[in-house]
């Protein structure tokens, strides 16, 4: 019960994560990732996974706002949840994906997420100040799918 064993997973192996609901694991996932949820499952260990939502700003289109905690407005409505940030988004996603799969009972830890500080209009020293600033008061409250749940997470790359 001490030493726990985990392996660390991207959104990237979601085929599927708008609506959060709707989140399920690509094809090419599911014959390694069945085995990975079993194993942590049956190991009551948690996933590890690295929640970047800069990559779907700058990849998927998603609005800045939405993706650095700053949206006014609720962007995704998803049945009874509302979501204002694309982080719990994704978190929510993932969830519903690992549900799918018989690891409703898994723990995610974020162990990374960031914002990158140069490079382009969207990757400023002030978006990336924004995004860490907003992570850190908000992962203490939960997703949508586990209010009241602080997520336990890990800054990458924020020096």
């Amino acid at each position: 019960d001490q030493i726990k064993v985990s392996t660390a997973v991207d959104t990237n192996l979601l085929d599927v994560f708008d609506p959060p609901s709707a989140g399920a694991f690509s094809d090419n996932a599911r014959p390694f990732i069945e085995p990975i949820i079993s194993f942590l499952v049956s190991n009551g260990a948690p996933l590890l996974a690295n929640i970047y939502p800069y990559f779907r700003v700058r990849y998927n289109n998603q609005p800045v706002p939405y993706a650095l905690f700053t949206a006014t407005e609720v962007v995704v409505h998803d049945g009874q949840l509302e979501y204002r940030n694309l982080f719990d988004a994704l978190m929510d996603a993932l969830y519903s994906a690992l549900e799918k799969r018989n690891g409703g009972s898994l723990k995610i830890v974020v162990s990374e997420s960031g914002w990158p500080s140069a490079g382009g209009d969207v990757e400023t020293i002030e978006n990336a100040g924004t995004y860490y600033r907003n992570l850190i008061n908000h992962v203490k409250g939960g997703a949508p799918k586990r209010p009241a749940k602080a997520i336990e997470a890990y800054l990458f790359a924020m020096f």
